[in-house]
């Protein structure tokens, strides 16, 4: 593979010479000459390395965002040298390619579909947009986990490409009901989409192998059905409780024993009350009280952390176990952080009681609010977001009242 980035310094400097050229304008073709003679082997690591680097230098997100896909024009020779990493059927890379295999063959029925009519465009359509199944999970479990070993960068260019191909999506959507543009959306959708599953397959993934330990890997696979797939059903050849009994020198008897723990972590029979200002309840009791309210919370500390979110029947927004303790910054699009922590500072300097926001989404109308709270000293404890689906409850009039039930 030759001398890697950390060991080469100077190799490392000129690649991001590179990169920052390309975002300056510089000539495509010129660009991979210079690069072609540089090196003729880079590893996936070195190129997610660079975009890391380059965040890290304060270079924005946006920024290094719009020059992705150029620069995988420009490395996609390189890259494609790089031998494809194996896992077992099971391990969440596994999942993650079964996935994109599946994705190519409905963005070819998607290309079919818009030359046999409106119909089959739309059918087409709606079952090609599973794949934000695939982006939600990497950005709520993949993603949280290569945070924690400083991998940040490269994964909020990735979510901004999501975003980018959540936004074609709607944008065909729209095409295909007026008929304008359609060729021409539905061609820089494709592209989007297999430009992403290059980055996954040939930056992303090997990276994260790399970078990532085996303990980290079984969590990521057992919160990924709090997410969900899209097309598939995860093998089994990879077991996450084997693997994580092996992780830590364990037996699979010891290691199923405490997944089950983990699916149950609430105490034992027995446990007593937890004192409230206004009565008691046990563990168990708030637990449930929690998970049957009919709206979703999520609380985030004084440090900024994800803390809890409750596990209802019909979640509006993703969530799985690998936000929790995640920085709430990290919880949402670049595009968007910024306002998050605007809103958070201004509650927690009680500049207003609540911030409220309300947009429609799936055919739902989703009404969303966050609270500071403050303990009996005045002290900041963090914030409370509560999400509600209120399309019911806006088409109420009248009166129903208790014995009308």
């Amino acid at each position: 593979m030759g001398e890697g980035l950390k060991n080469n310094p100077d190799r490392r400097e000129q690649l991001k010479d590179i990169v920052k050229n390309l975002n300056e304008g510089t000539n495509v073709s010129r660009v991979k000459k210079d690069f072609d003679r540089l090196i003729r082997h880079i590893s996936p690591e070195e190129i997610a390395d660079i975009e890391q680097s380059l965040i890290t230098e304060g270079v924005p997100v946006e920024h290094v965002q719009k020059l992705c896909d150029v620069h995988v024009q420009v490395f996609d020779e390189a890259l494609k040298k790089q031998k494809s990493s194996k896992v077992l059927p099971g391990h969440p890379v596994h999942s993650y390619k079964q996935e994109n295999k599946e994705l190519r063959k409905r963005i070819r029925r998607l290309t079919q579909g818009l030359k046999k009519g409106l119909d089959e465009a739309t059918l087409a359509l709606e079952d090609l947009q599973k794949i934000e199944i695939h982006y939600a999970r990497k950005e709520n479990q993949l993603f949280p986990y290569l945070e924690t070993v400083g991998f940040t960068g490269p994964s909020k260019v990735m979510w901004g490409k999501h975003d980018d191909i959540r936004n074609l999506f709607r944008a065909l959507k729209n095409s295909l009901q007026d008929g304008t543009e359609t060729k021409k959306t539905a061609a820089a959708l494709v592209k989007a989409l297999k430009n992403m599953v290059f980055m996954e397959e040939r930056i992303l993934f090997p990276t994260a192998l790399r970078k990532l330990p085996p303990e980290a890997w079984v969590h990521i696979r057992r919160g990924e059905t709090a997410i969900g797939y899209c097309w598939i059903e995860p093998g089994n050849l990879w077991d996450a409780n084997i693997m994580g009994a092996r992780a830590r020198g364990t037996t699979d008897s010891d290691s199923r024993k405490e997944q089950a723990q983990e699916g149950n972590p609430l105490p034992a029979a027995g446990s007593g009350p937890v004192p409230l200002d206004t009565g008691a309840l046990s563990p168990a009791q708030i637990n449930l009280l929690l998970k049957n309210l009919p709206f979703d919370i999520t609380f985030v500390d004084e440090n900024g952390k994800v803390a809890y979110y409750s596990e209802g029947k019909e979640r509006i927004f993703p969530r799985s176990p690998g936000i929790i303790g995640r920085d709430v910054a990290n919880c949402h699009p670049p595009k968007s952080v910024h306002i998050v922590e605007k809103v958070i500072e201004s509650l927690k300097n009680r500049e207003q009681d609540a911030a409220e926001f309300w947009i429609q989404i799936h055919g739902q109308f989703v009404y969303i609010r966050y609270f500071a709270l403050f303990d009996h000293t005045g002290a900041y404890k963090g914030i409370i977001e509560v999400s509600q689906e209120i399309s019911h409850i806006r088409e109420l009039t009248g009166e129903k009242r208790l014995l009308d039930w």
